[in-house]
């Protein structure tokens, strides 16, 4: 069977001289491409619609629905590698060839594509310059005008083994060092980290949508402002740049802020897309990308949907954006919002050993800012983390109810602090009222809060409400599917289904759980557990054997006592662990 003909824009990129980097480090320099294609060719890539549609060891053929998408794919590859490879050695430096044509293809049953649309466009990447762009006159011509893009006229082109000469364009792109991050009349960088939301570009061709994009953007802002640690610019000097195209870094300078998002808005018939990402202003480096599709019923029960789930993915990438430029800094310059900073990657194993690094960086920030809410929760849940699996001493007990009353008190606006500080109260004080307050006050503040949903769901289904247990693990899974957290959404919904007799499905959420930290002694417990009611005698007791290799003093009656079960679910758990061959 043939494949369908169509118009497609094609891009084909490879690495100049690929064969002597590897030569000369292989090792570096595949985990060197590796980063590039996670960090920015991917992201460059989704955000602009474009269509992997094959690899080659250094290079790749990319499909867009629109040239104006490829060649502004290709500027902002060429622009970030031109920056990144600024100080780099000549030697070591990565740098593509890219060539851009449209024309006919034909799609194969298997995505692949064939024929002069692409044998051209790779043809014209082996003519570029390193680190430049070749076009074809067709793409030229329907890019000249809409990208403000500087080409020279290469004439009637021979291309090796196409027919007849192909007129191509070489677009060069500007190496010169970057303007400085400030100037005399910017606004200096605040002191947390800032990002400023642009003007979403209507794509939809309908000035009567401009409502929509707009108010989709105001909502977005309104909500990045919940969170409390971001300084996020208000509307009104965002929107200046409606209209206008726009150089993040210099819209960065002028605004003084770190992160930049930007994005666009395309509604055709019933359907909706909306793109997204976000930029470091200084560098015009990729944090974050995505793309949603959505049916439009109810325009503004859509927008609000949009919304949420843009400022969950954006939160943690921010977040993580942060964590890395603070480990640049040095150890004495460092404040109380670098020091919480420092200490969340060794909370997010939830394991002592990295608690214990942990706490004496939240103990510094403390003692630089005493009622710092943030530093009182990430404290609690230290000492939380020390309780429930390093012996359940009686001191991390007292400790984390003072820091998670402390966080719940000084973080009133602060949904993470509301969060942290209703997890520890519930899982270390039992107290899953005042944990159940909590988790709605932080939610109220951020309808967003992914640690909301996900600690939420612990103390719920933990405490016997499976169904808010496993709906809240649930929303928080919708909201962030790939954060790492999430063990906890599938720990929450794994009780929770252990409590509704649902035992395959919850063995199918103990083994996400797992498989997501597979040095969590929780999720191996459950596994036994749902092992053990599902008749499967071999694999309970190699769940269970984990369980005790990774904490030696597991046993079950202490695991019931210090997470609190409720008798309804302590003793039929207790009996599968019991028959997974658990000690009592």
């Amino acid at each position: 069977m043939t494949g369908a003909r169509k118009l497609a824009a094609i891009l084909a990129a490879d690495i100049v001289g690929f064969s002597r980097l590897a030569g000369a480090d292989e090792e570096r320099t595949l985990a060197r491409l590796r980063a590039l294609r996670s960090d920015l060719l991917d992201p460059v890539i989704a955000v602009n619609e474009g269509r992997v549609v094959k690899r080659t060891g250094d290079g790749a053929i990319v499909e867009f629905r629109s040239v104006v998408n490829a060649v502004k794919s290709a500027v902002e590859i060429q622009t970030a590698m031109a920056e990144r490879n600024a100080g780099v050695p000549e030697s070591r430096r990565i740098v593509f060839r890219i060539g851009v044509h449209i024309g006919d293809v034909v799609e194969e049953e298997d995505g692949d594509l064939m024929g002069d649309g692409v044998n051209i466009a790779a043809r014209l990447e082996s003519v570029a310059k390193p680190g430049a762009i070749c076009l074809s006159e067709d793409a030229y011509r329907q890019v000249k005008a809409r990208l403000d893009v500087k080409a020279s006229d290469l004439g009637p082109t021979r291309l090796k083994n196409i027919a007849e000469p192909i007129r191509a364009y070489l677009v060069e792109i500007d190496n010169s060092p970057s303007a400085p991050t400030t100037s005399p009349d910017a606004p200096p960088l605040p002191d947390r980290p800032s990002i400023a939301v642009l003007p979403f570009q209507n794509m939809s061709g309908d000035p009567d949508q401009e409502y929509f994009v707009d108010g989709m953007v105001e909502d977005i802002i309104t909500g990045l402002s919940r969170i409390k640690w971001l300084f996020v610019i208000a509307r009104n000097s965002s929107f200046i740049y409606k209209g206008r195209p726009v150089d993040v870094r210099q819209a960065g300078r002028d605004l003084g802020v770190r992160y930049i998002l930007e994005g666009s808005v395309r509604k055709a018939g019933n359907r909706l897309r909306v793109t997204g990402q976000v930029l470091e202003a200084e560098t015009g480096r990729h944090i974050w990308a995505e793309r949603y599709d959505r049916l439009v019923e109810d325009v503004f029960a859509v927008q609000d949907e949009l919304t949420t789930s843009v400022l969950a993915a954006i939160e943690p990438n921010v977040r993580q954006a942060e964590v890395e430029r603070v480990k640049r800094k040095r150890p004495e310059s460092l404040d109380a919002y670098d020091l919480v900073l420092r200490a969340l990657p060794d909370l997010y194993p939830g394991r002592p050993e990295h608690a214990i690094k942990a706490l004496p960086l939240l103990e510094r920030a403390l003692d630089l800012e005493p009622h710092y809410a943030m530093a009182h929760g990430c404290a609690a849940w230290c000492h939380e983390i020390l309780f429930l699996r390093s012996g359940a001493g009686d001191d991390n007990r007292i400790r984390g109810i003072r820091h998670a009353l402390a966080a719940i008190e000084y973080g009133r606006d602060d949904a993470m602090a509301q969060a942290l500080g209703g997890f520890v109260i519930g899982m270390v004080g039992h107290d899953r009222e005042t944990a159940r307050r909590a988790f709605e006050t932080a939610i109220a503040l951020s309808p967003s809060c992914i640690f909301a949903y996900i600690f939420g769901s612990i103390v719920m289904a933990t405490g016997g409400d499976a169904d808010r247990g496993i709906e809240w693990g649930e929303r928080a899974i919708r909201l962030s599917p790939f954060d790492s957290l999430n063990m906890g959404s599938y720990l929450a919904i794994a009780f929770g289904r252990i409590q509704r007799g649902e035992y395959r499905q919850a063995a199918e959420a103990a083994r996400t759980c797992y498989q997501a930290n597979p040095n969590w002694s929780y999720a191996h417990m459950l596994l036994a557990a749902t092992h053990a009611k599902l008749g499967r005698a071999n694999d309970a007791a190699a769940a269970a054997k984990r369980v005790t290799e990774l904490e030696p003093g597991f046993s079950i009656s202490g695991m019931c006592r210090s997470a609190g079960l409720p008798p309804a679910i302590a003793e039929p758990l207790s009996e599968a662990l019991k028959e997974a061959g658990l000690p009592p």
